[in-house]
């Protein structure tokens, strides 16, 4: 019996804990759907004259219903709430917090009688509802002659223009006003097939997401078939994407709505669907309801409550207790890095959002995080829970929290707790080198000299694991995912999660667990020994070299050729290698440079690991004080020969053509692994 006491009032207080975790949740976002519009939203809308409510929307210029003119108009509508978007001194200005926002609406922009439309409806954020006389024609309902550009406007407006004036692009156009209708970034939507106010009717919904932690806003366009038809998918990209400190414009509290206006010549424009959801930050919306927890509650409950929480606190304590072990391997680790607390990553992480992700593999996801006190930026890295998870975990600190280079991701500390482990690094703004190699047409390609650059610092990143630490490190794991870019778009190796330090008298690793890596980046003799060497870090970095030079990834089919290596080798052998080139860089590249990188991306992919350059000699070809080796013009074969020994083995090698290798019998066969779009192994070992 006292057990079942015992279970009942712990099975009652976690629920009751549920309850109050579901409260609080919904306590720091608030979501608003509106629509479909009626006069019934008077009551709780500003709606300021000659803007009006009618035929189901929102008409923030006047409708063709009524006897007024529609030419040289403007209006206003507003949430007749204010919303708290910054946390601070509102006197000095000192911000603690700025609010984040997510809004979408659908909108019908209407030519009368099919004229020329004028002049725009925006999506508004401002301090003040009052809308300023002579703000029709191009001013949009925001400014006037007399006001425009003055900060004391504290607005911001997402502008949908129908009406070029001689500080536009044209008449179809998406923009980001501050203070003023001259927008700090315009977007032609013509580029995206959209336009805004066309002949007949259109529906288009449009979504503005503000992030109060990054301080910056994107906003997305799409078609929808009628106001009844399901609200389209946010589109994968944003048509507008911007920097903005909503602290330095708008005051603490402010509005949410939308206005427009008509010139000489005129649109309807109406809002048909609006939603809102606001983040709440201390103090809240004025008006609101703050949570409150009663206290008039019987004594029996409170002592029940009162069991039921010691009950679940110390089997959570029980269950989360940090792994002995883990810890101390943790707080003897020599250099003694930071230990941050949960807490605080947790908030900097806005509790492991996955808008925050940056990346996710095999071990773990990757977060992008902000200390505001500390003025600090970082990524954080939570690895997976189970004991393997530990072990990499581990790892990974015990080998880079002593590594000082200017080209590795510097390693700012660790938390254990709660079952998480998570490793804390500078955060990298320029992200990796894929991105940026690998980049759709919307985005201009790095060119050649940063490339250059990159290739540099990685080759000294690798020369410094190789060589210059006290331990000999083998990455394992090289390729353009893993190696980022700070601001300055240097070059900064990251990600050991699959490195490990090796004996200065030996020469490899064993991996027992299978062959490690990234398919294309994976030396042939590692799947046959099962071992990370400092050779098979070379050939990692020669594909990380052709994939750079190339703008292709090393497992690009092209032709007969099923590996970018193999076509880059054929090229070299009918003297046609400049053909290799990444197109994108349009010929703009140093002829003597690229010819230099291409070579030494081959002789560092050289199926033999005994030919491959050293880290040393790298260098030095790199800096041009030492010649390229000879590289054949066959890709030499690779044959594989087990000898007596458990670590020792024997390559030989002839200047054939790999179509005429005979295939070698080995303990290893290709249909073993597979490869995903990034060339990940099926084990999904590898990590970004």
């Amino acid at each position: 019996m006292k057990g079942q006491v015992v279970w009942l009032t712990g099975f009652l207080f976690l629920h009751l804990m549920a309850a109050m975790a579901e409260e609080t949740q919904n306590l720091k976002t608030k979501t608003y759907p509106f629509g479909p519009f009626d006069s019934s939203y008077y009551d709780s809308f500003a709606v300021i004259k000659p803007a009006t409510i009618s035929n189901d929307a929102l008409q923030i210029t006047p409708d063709s219903v009524g006897n007024f003119s529609l030419n040289d108009r403007s209006g206003r509508i507003f949430f007749n709430q204010t919303f708290k978007l910054w946390d601070g001194d509102s006197k000095t200005k000192t911000v603690r917090k700025v609010a984040s926002f997510n809004t979408s609406f659908l909108i019908n922009v209407f030519r009368v009688n099919n004229s020329v439309p004028g002049e725009g409806v925006t999506f508004l954020v401002a301090s003040n509802a009052a809308i300023p006389p002579g703000s029709f024609g191009q001013y949009l309902g925001l400014t006037n002659s007399s006001t425009d550009g003055l900060s004391s406007n504290n607005l911001v407006a997402v502008e949908l223009d129908t009406f070029k004036q001689d500080f536009d692009p044209d008449d179809n156009h998406i923009g980001l006003n501050i203070n003023s209708v001259r927008s700090k970034k315009t977007v032609s939507l013509s580029d995206f097939g959209i336009e805004i106010a066309p002949n007949g009717t259109k529906f288009h919904v449009v979504w503005v997401e503000y992030n109060g932690l990054n301080k910056s806003i994107q906003v997305y366009i799409a078609e929808q078939d009628q106001v009844s038809s399901p609200t389209p998918p946010k589109p994968s990209k944003p048509v507008l994407s911007a920097d903005l400190d909503l602290s330095s414009v708008v005051e603490q509290y402010s509005y949410f709505g939308f206005s427009g206006s008509t010139g000489s010549h005129v649109q309807l424009n109406c809002v048909l669907r609006w939603n809102l959801t606001v983040e709440i930050l201390p103090g809240g919306n004025k008006g609101s309801n703050s949570f409150k927890i009663g206290i008039a509650v019987g004594v029996p409950v409170v002592v029940l409550v009162l069991l039921g929480a010691l009950i679940y606190y110390r089997y959570k304590k029980r269950k989360t207790r940090s792994d002995p072990n883990i810890l101390g391997a943790l707080k003897s680790l020599p250099g003694t890095p930071r230990e941050f607390k949960f807490r605080d990553l947790k908030k900097a992480t806005n509790n492991f959002d996955d808008k925050h992700k940056l990346g996710q593999g095999g071990f773990g996801v990757v977060y992008k995080g902000s200390l505001p006190k500390e003025n600090l930026e970082i990524a954080v890295k939570k690895f997976s829970g189970d004991i393997k998870g530990k072990d990499d975990f581990l790892a990974e600190l015990t080998i880079i929290n002593r590594l000082r280079h200017k080209h590795l991701v510097p390693l700012l500390g660790w938390c254990h707790k709660n079952g998480m482990l998570l490793l804390v690094y500078d955060y990298m703004p320029n992200g990796s080198l894929d991105a940026h190699i690998f980049c759709g047409p919307e985005k201009t390609t790095l060119d050649w000299s940063l490339r250059y650059k990159i290739v540099s610092g990685v080759a000294s990143a690798l020369h410094y694991l190789h060589n210059e630490y006290d331990q000999k490190v083998v990455h394992r794991d090289l390729k353009a995912s893993n190696i980022m870019l700070d601001s300055n778009f240097n070059a900064r190796l990251g990600d050991f999660g699959l490195a490990r330090a090796i004996e200065n008298e030996k020469t490899s690793y064993a991996e027992l667990e299978g062959v490690p890596g990234t398919m294309g980046y994976i030396a042939p003799e590692c799947f046959h020994t099962a071992k990370a060497t400092r050779e098979s870090d070379v050939y990692g970095f020669g594909a990380v070299l052709l994939e750079v030079v190339c703008g292709k990834r090393p497992w690009t089919k092209i032709g007969e050729f099923l590996l970018l290596v193999d076509w880059v080798w054929c090229l070299h052998r009918e003297g046609k290698i400049f053909e290799a080139v990444d197109e994108r860089l349009g010929g703009n590249y140093v002829v003597e440079e690229a010819e230099r990188l291409l070579l030494l991306g081959l002789a560092c992919s050289h199926p033999i690991a005994s030919e491959r350059p050293k880290t040393q000699a790298i260098l030095q070809i790199l800096s041009v004080s030492m010649a390229v080796p000879h590289v054949p013009p066959f890709k030499p074969a690779f044959v594989w020969t087990s000898m007596p020994g458990p670590d020792s083995f024997s390559i030989t090698s002839s200047f054939t053509n790999t179509a005429d290798i005979t295939p070698v019998s080995s303990g290893w066969t290709p249909h073993y692994f597979s490869r995903d779009a990034q060339g990940e192994l099926s084990d999904g070992s590898a990590l970004i």
